[in-house]
């Protein structure tokens, strides 16, 4: 009979589309990608992140309290300092895998245009 989502036989459900869906969705802006990308290389804190990513600190905080809200990112008190990082395997597998390949691609193909599949 049919396996589960993974095995690749039963569609998923409406609610785990939705929520991988509203996930893809805080991961569109390049701000946010790019933080969790940094976040994926070890933990930083909210300076550390905005000099790293070129944000101004109030955005970059911002955006750290969405994908925190999210559970993309977590954060942890160090003293008087908070540390944000990506304590998800799977999170830290699937962003490092798309901006690796994306990457990899824009290099194998520098003068091809990057096609818009639309929405």
């Amino acid at each position: 009979m049919g396996r589960g989502v993974e095995g690749g036989m039963v569609d998923p459900s409406a609610e785990v589309l939705t929520e991988a869906a509203a996930t893809f969705g805080l991961l569109a802006s390049p701000p946010r990608l790019h933080i969790v990308w940094a976040l994926t290389q070890g933990e930083s804190d909210v300076s550390g992140l905005a000099e790293r990513v070129g944000g101004a600190l109030p955005a970059v905080s911002q955006h750290l309290s969405k994908l925190r809200l999210a559970g993309l990112v977590r954060s942890r008190r160090e003293g008087r300092r908070v540390v944000y990082l990506v304590d998800d395997p799977d999170v830290v597998a699937v962003v490092r895998l798309l901006v690796v390949q994306v990457a990899a691609r824009s290099r194998h193909a520098s003068s091809a245009p990057v096609r818009d599949i639309g929405a």
